[in-house]
């Protein structure tokens, strides 16, 4: 029996794109519920700034991304304008179902062909595209609340970012193992293959680290200079 998942992405991350074209990889593995989230609304449960909101990042981030798709062949164009407010494909995402194929349309008129989503006639022209959806679709209130409630469900899982696999694991401390980034998709098929990985005294050592350090946030006030 495969082992349950969610995927948790936004389409405001180019990395969830490169993934999302992976997802057969681990379809093969897992049960896998495709569940938009929105990234703004994890970077405010943690307290953390996003890739684009750090100007040499941002650079990095795009240029890496176009590299990346490069050594694949899988298209891929940086949008006029990012970051955008991604609220209005998430919406209609989770009104539609969730439908994988919707999902690879809009990833793909965003970061394969680069339109501007934010653009009100590129997003009405998008969602044509989308033809008729296969199920009831949510009103704008259901579909706002949804939104919502995947966002809360992912912090209570712990996720802290886009893309994220959260596997069911009854080993993991919430019973949810995580595994945030493009890059960790290798490991989570390596996990699969290895189950106990977790358990090695490698591992628990990462566990067992203190924190030594705590950098002093720019809110915070000190009476110190």
């Amino acid at each position: 029996m495969k082992r349950k998942a969610h995927w948790y992405f936004d389409y405001i991350s180019p990395y969830a794109y490169l993934q999302f074209h992976q997802m057969d990889r681990f379809r093969e593995r897992l049960d896998i519920a495709l569940e938009p989230v929105l990234f703004a609304g994890l970077l405010n449960a943690w307290g953390q700034l996003g890739p684009a909101e750090i100007p040499q990042k941002r650079l990095a981030t795009y240029k890496f991304c176009t590299w990346q798709a490069q050594r694949t062949g899988l298209p891929f164009r940086t949008p006029p304008r990012h970051p955008y407010n991604p609220l209005a494909t998430l919406r209609l995402t989770l009104a539609r179902g969730s439908d994988a194929s919707d999902i690879e349309t809009i990833f793909d008129a965003i970061w394969g062909r680069g339109l501007d989503i934010a653009d009100a006639e590129v997003f009405d022209e998008v969602t044509a595209a989308l033809g008729p959806a296969r199920g009831p679709v949510l009103d704008e209130p259901a579909a706002k609340q949804a939104l919502k409630a995947n966002t809360d469900a992912a912090v209570a899982k712990g996720v802290y970012g886009v893309p994220t696999f959260a596997v069911a694991d009854d080993a993991a401390e919430n019973g949810w193992r995580l595994f945030w980034g493009f890059d960790a998709g290798d490991w989570l098929l390596d996990w699969l293959d290895n189950p106990d990985m977790f358990d090695t005294p490698a591992m628990q050592a990462a566990d067992d680290c203190r924190v030594g350090a705590r950098r002093r946030r720019p809110e915070e006030k000190t009476d110190q200079a």
